[in-house]
Parts: structure tokens; sequence; C-alpha cells
């Protein structure tokens, strides 16, 4: 009986180590080893990066900033970087990735429209890791090698907002009641989800310390135009904003509100150099914590998870130091909401904070598996709250709600 029982111990040993090189080969996954077979170290790894623009757009600054970083806390050279930019959303991002994935362990591209040549890449190149920011697909295609990454920056878009609504707590501290003005501008590149859920959680946050404020937002058509974003933040200053947010790239809004000295919340870094009178605070993604994941997939010899999605408690999201445009105790009451969030006792997107047509909301209908139509299929609302983020790494919130203004200039 105990030589049967031996026998069996054995054959079980043997299944177990079948079982786990097969798991080690199931998805791509091949031990730290590149498509040829050859070991990848951190001395040996290659990473190729697809940029929209170049560094005078602050959305690219702050991925090559990040990734930069992400690079000298893993203690990987930046020569083992290939960095391209000015990558068009084209046949071209298809052409570059699929060049780079003859050299390139992984490659990473930056931009929204990248997304469809990414995934033709990915699967031209199945050996290769494909990551890519800001899609939509990935967790509905069945490309393993294909993975979607996001943050929610919507939290640090709510902490942004906070410091907006104490400046204009404080602009109006001493003005008679018929002259106190709480009205915000938003530069927007598009009515898309992801910009939608930007403005919407910045907005929430100024009406959580001012609860007068109105905000206006005026889209460009574009991510990156000085000239438009320049004469659409000229425009809302024209119509009376006494404050200014933006999620466009370049510094054509800033601009804007250092010559006219209003006040300007940024996004993707700070801007206190250029625009020093008017800099208020700017939030922002650290893609660092993404890209050391992203690299150590590969060190690894796996995948990267197919929808990946960080916060403030994981550094993700933080916000750059308070300007002196800023109004006193802004630091102080940025502090106490992030605690809050980190902990999850505050909820961006609560459905008490908010109306829509006058109306409450108890449930919103979300369109998580991508359709252009825009179809809602997901119950998005969680214990009173919309859960941004949490289905799909990328923005669904597309809610109108009350307070906002949407103006197309293009």
């Amino acid at each position: 009986m105990k030589k049967f029982f031996s026998f069996i111990a054995v054959v079980l040993c043997a299944l177990c180590l079948v079982f786990a090189t097969a798991c080690g080969d199931n998805a791509g996954e091949n031990g730290g080893k590149d498509g040829e077979g050859k070991t990848v170290t951190k001395e040996t790894i290659k990473i190729g990066m697809i940029c929209l623009h170049d560094e005078s757009s602050t959305y690219d600054a702050n991925f090559i900033r990040s990734m930069k970083d992400a690079l000298k806390n893993l203690g990987i050279a930046e020569t083992q970087l290939e960095l391209f930019t000015g990558i068009d959303e084209s046949e071209a991002c298809y052409n570059k990735a699929n060049e780079l994935a003859k050299t390139c362990n992984v490659v990473f591209a930056d931009s929204f429209g990248h997304e469809d040549y990414m995934m033709q890449a990915a699967e031209a190149n199945p050996k290769v890791q494909f990551c890519h920011a800001t899609g939509e697909k990935a967790h509905l295609s069945d490309l393993p090698n294909y993975a979607n990454a996001f943050a929610n920056i919507y939290e640090g878009r709510y902490l942004a907002g906070i410091a907006a609504g104490m400046k204009l707590n404080e602009l109006n501290k001493d003005k008679a009641e018929d002259q106190k003005n709480y009205k915000m501008g938003y530069v927007g590149a598009y009515p898309y989800a992801e910009v939608v859920s930007g403005y919407t959680s910045f907005y929430l946050g100024a009406k959580s310390v001012a609860p007068a404020v109105t905000m206006e937002v005026r889209y460009t058509g574009s991510w990156y135009d000085f000239d438009k974003e320049k004469a659409a933040c000229e425009a809302l200053i024209a119509s009376g904003c006494a404050l200014i947010s933006q999620h466009a790239d370049s510094y054509g809004a800033p601009s804007a509100c250092e010559a006219a000295g209003i006040p300007n919340v940024t996004y993707n870094g700070t801007t206190v150099e250029k625009c020093p009178n008017t800099y208020v605070v700017s939030s922002r993604i650290d893609w660092a914590p993404y890209f050391e994941y992203m690299i150590n997939c590969v060190l690894q010899g796996k995948f990267c998870d197919k929808d990946w999605c960080k916060g403030l408690a994981e550094g993700s999201v933080k916000l750059d130091a308070v300007g002196s445009c800023a109004a006193e105790g802004t630091q102080a009451a940025i502090d106490d909401a992030a605690s809050k969030i980190k902990a999850g006792t505050l909820h961006v997107f609560d459905l008490s904070t908010f109306t829509v047509g006058g109306q409450a909301q108890t449930s919103i209908m979300a369109n998580v598996d991508f359709d252009a139509s825009y179809t809602p299929d997901h119950e998005a609302v969680v214990n009173g709250y919309f859960a941004e983020s949490t289905l799909r790494s990328a923005p669904y919130f597309e809610v109108r709600i009350d307070g906002i203004t949407e103006i197309s200039t293009n």
C-alpha cells in the first residue's frame, strides 16, 4: 500500500510539473525570453515608445518624463528606449509599431487614435507585448499581447477643482453680492467621455467648496493646437469666466490666462515657469508606475493585464505643488480630500452632489463595451456613486450634469 501511495505521489508531482510548464507557455508567457528564445534582462530589454507629438505637447511630455523616471527607477539605461515622436493616428502608427516589434520586447503608444493600428501590430507580432494608453478595446479583444492602460485622473481633477473653487471664493470674498462671479471656463479638445469625465470631476471639486460655481466648456476639435486653444480661452475670458482650466495639450490656454491675469488650473504638469502669476495647480497622471509594471511583466516573461488602472492611492495620479496664485489653505484642503478619496469615504461622482435636468439620478447606464453609436450596456452606479474606470480602464462617464454648458468652436 505504501508503494502504491508513493507511486501516486510521483505521478501527481509529474502532472503538476507538466501543468506548470503548460501554464507558463499559455497566453504567450515565455519565461523571460523574447520571440527568438533569448532571455530578456534589464541589460538587454528594448522598449519601443510611440508618441503623437513631441515634448512641446504637455501630454506627450508627461509620458516621456514618466518613462525616463521608470527606467531610472528600474536601473535600465535610457539607450534601451527607442522613442519616436510625431507619429500620426494613421497607418504611420502601424508601420512604426511593426518596425519596433523587430527589435523591441514591448511597444507602447500614447494616443487614443493609435489603438486600431496597435492592435493590428499586436496581431502581426504575437510574441511581442503591445500597450496603449487611453484605449477602449483590449478587454473585448482576443489578443493576449495587447493591453490598455489608464489612471483615475478624475481623482486628480476633483482635487484641482477644489483649488479652483477656493480661488473663486478668494476672488469674491470682498465683493458685493451682485458683483460676485463664480463662472469658470474649460478648454476641451473633443466631447469624448475622457474629456467629459475630466471636466465634470473638476467642476464637482470646485462645487464642493464653492456651491454657486458654474462652468462653460469650449471644444477646439483638436488635442494639440496652440492657436485654437488660445482663442477658445480668450473667448471664455471674454464671456466672463473668472478662472480657466483645460483638457488640451498646448500652452495656448495658460499663455492666454497669463496675458489676461486670469487664474489657470493646468493639466499634465506645472506651468509655473512660463505662467508664474496665474498658475494655481496642476493634476496629472504619473505613468511611471505603469511603465515599471509593464517592463517587469516582460522581464518575468508574461503579458500585461489587459486593462490596467490605478489612482491616487497607488501613486498613479498626482498634483504638482500649488502656485503662489492659489488661495490660502489650498494645499491643506487638497490633502484632506485626497486622504478621503484614498480611504474610500469620498467618491468623486457621488450622485447626491449633482443633478441632470433638475433631477437626481439613481441609475446611469454606461457605454463600456466600445460602441461608437453609444449603446449603454452596463449599470455604472454602485452604492450611490458612479464607479468610473472600474469596468474598463478608459473613462466612460458621459453624463451632462446641471451647471455646465458646452460650446463647440470648430
